[in-house]
């Protein structure tokens, strides 16, 4: 019985509750036609959290800034225990459609603190600009920008580099994972000199187009995501007069650009059986693989999208555990 058929899990009382909460700030705090955002008041609902100076759980945070013009900075998480020249960095973006959440949210915050314990890495969470106040390809800039910025200086609590380049991957989820992928066909490009991209990790990644989907069109009244939302942020990140089939929406659409010939990394691609843009994800997998590129799935079939930020769901173990087996593989 396919996802659309079939009741989703019931939820703990937190888990909905947080996901009701969002849901109303966001349709609350944004205008209808995609031209702004409320910020002061969303933030109101956007708890955030300070860097951890003294270890938590083995993790300790600071935050970095790359260019005060536009307030473009990172955390980063590094674990207090073993050698920090061995481990690998994961440059993470975070979701939110391009308009919502930043690098300090507490749920992100979580989230890479997890992701430095348990791969363990050094975690580069990226605090990129927002749509609607700064639309494509900001976002993208931010990113790569974040990428050259590490390559290049000398950052307080960063761990040393060694002789031979240090493998990186870069991460993210929803819009986070959509700005992976760009910012890895940027990255393989480029010639770093002191990091190696080993791999792309996308959560739930968040592609689109015209074409509205059999999941877009059955899965209806699961938690975040709706087709209404979902136009609302290609609306408010895009050019204007743009559609969704544009090149960084629809990756292998009537538009996209052919990445046969260039050396894109390893990738991972997790989707979940609520998530109404799984079948975007799927086509991405699929996409990848004509191109002749390595790519792995993963599908947790009751899981919707965002369920990565509630470690408290059973999905969470499982995917920390595939994330970990993913790099690793990488390395060796």
């Amino acid at each position: 019985m396919s996802s659309a058929n079939k009741p989703m899990p019931k939820l703990p009382l937190k888990v909905r509750f947080l996901i009701a909460a969002h849901s109303m700030t966001v349709a609350a705090f944004s205008r209808p036609d995609g031209s702004a955002v409320n910020r002061r008041l969303m933030n109101l609902f956007d708890p955030k959290a300070s860097p951890a100076t003294k270890p938590d759980n083995g993790v300790v945070s600071s935050d970095i800034m790359v260019d005060t013009t536009r307030k473009l900075w990172f955390r980063l998480y590094t674990t207090t225990s073993g050698d920090q020249m061995d481990i690998p960095i994961i440059v993470y973006f975070h979701g939110g459609g391009f308009a919502y959440m930043a690098a300090n949210s507490m749920n992100y915050d979580d989230l890479c603190k997890r992701l430095a314990r348990e791969i363990p890495a050094v975690v580069v969470s990226v605090n990129y600009r927002l749509s609607p106040e700064h639309r494509f390809p900001s976002q993208y800039v931010d990113g790569f920008d974040v990428l050259k910025f590490i390559d290049s200086s000398d950052i307080e609590g960063f761990p040393a580099f060694g002789t031979s380049k240090k493998p990186f991957f870069v991460a993210g989820d929803s819009a986070g994972g959509n700005l992976a992928h760009h910012v890895a066909l940027k990255a393989c490009q480029h010639e770093f000199s002191r990091l190696k991209l080993r791999g792309v990790i996308a959560l739930q990644p968040f592609f689109g187009g015209e074409e509205r989907t059999e999941s877009e069109l059955k899965l209806v009244g699961v938690p975040f995501i709706s087709v209404k939302r979902t136009d609302w942020m290609w609306k408010a990140f895009l050019p204007h007069g743009c559609d969704r089939d544009h090149q960084v929406v629809n990756v292998f659409g009537p538009n996209s650009v052919d990445i046969s010939e260039l050396p894109f990394p390893p990738t991972l691609v997790v989707i979940g059986g609520f998530d109404p843009l799984q079948d975007w994800q799927k086509k991405y997998v699929e996409g990848l693989n004509k191109c002749g590129k390595q790519v792995y799935s993963v599908e947790y079939p009751d899981a919707f999208h965002g369920f990565y930020a509630f470690p408290e769901l059973p999905e969470s173990p499982l995917l920390m555990a595939e994330l970990n087996t993913f790099v690793h593989n990488q390395l060796t």
